[in-house]
């Protein structure tokens, strides 16, 4: 969402949409948890009748706090575009509702379709911004899924290799890891090269890449939880920031 409305402003669009949309957000990101609780899909639900009693009162003020919002949002049937990425992410969303419910091998894929849900934010903002929903609104999606995607699959590698012992066990574990950089990579190199994506903003993903591939060159180390959720934030902070400076030089 930062990402978005950073380079909608930067390109001189106006902040008058972005206070509806930053709440509609907010909220509709805030009501998932008690929301999940409340129905009983998530892995801690409420249960007894304070719980159930407390998921539902706060389900029910996040609601009617986004609804306000959505009206604000769609006042004089402005905005319309973003129903479409709403109801884009709301089926990525659903599809990973069902992931969910058939196993752990199935937990990565279906936080890679949540996060395409996520993601959608960066257009979202954008639009919200400058009412266009152009070249650069669509990239901004895909730069921020993809990296989202290599985050996502960069910690499964760390949890899954936790307990490898040299260098030989990390490149049996993380083979297909690799394979995404690679992939990742040759995305990138074509998109830049066909100008759907700017040289300087694919700089952003440059120490995520450095990151994943010295994971493999440097000696197994125990894995430390918070250590690597507090570098993977310092991560994501840098993104957004090479992501939008790079998007606006030419």
């Amino acid at each position: 969402m930062l990402t978005g409305a950073s380079v909608g402003l930067w390109k001189g669009g106006g902040a008058g949409g972005l206070a509806p949309f930053s709440i509609v957000t907010l909220t509709l990101f805030w009501l998932r948890t008690p929301v999940e609780s409340w129905i009983g899909t998530a892995p801690i639900r409420a249960r007894t009748p304070n719980e159930l009693r407390f998921v539902r009162n706060t389900s029910l003020a996040l609601a009617a706090v986004s609804l306000s919002a959505l009206f604000w949002l769609f006042w004089g049937w402005q905005n319309r575009a973003l129903l479409w990425i709403g109801a884009t992410a709301g089926s990525a969303f659903l599809v990973q509702s069902v992931l969910k419910r058939t196993g752990r091998r199935a937990r990565a894929p279906a936080q890679m379709i949540g996060a395409a849900g996520l993601t959608a934010t960066a257009p979202a903002a954008y639009y919200a911004v400058t009412g266009q929903l152009d070249l650069i609104a669509w990239s901004l999606w895909a730069a921020n899924l993809l990296f989202a995607i290599n985050q996502i699959q960069y910690v499964h590698l760390r949890i899954h290799a936790a307990h490898t012992t040299n260098r030989s066990e990390k490149l049996s574990a993380g083979r297909w890891f690799l394979i995404g950089q690679t992939i990742l990579m040759a995305l990138l190199a074509v998109a830049c090269a066909e100008q759907y994506f700017r040289w300087y903003a694919a700089v952003a993903f440059l120490p995520v890449l450095f990151r994943g591939f010295a994971w493999f060159a440097i000696k197994p180390q125990p894995l430390a939880i918070p250590a690597l959720g507090k570098s993977e934030l310092i991560y994501a902070a840098m993104f957004g920031v090479f992501l939008v400076v790079g998007t606006q030089l030419s």
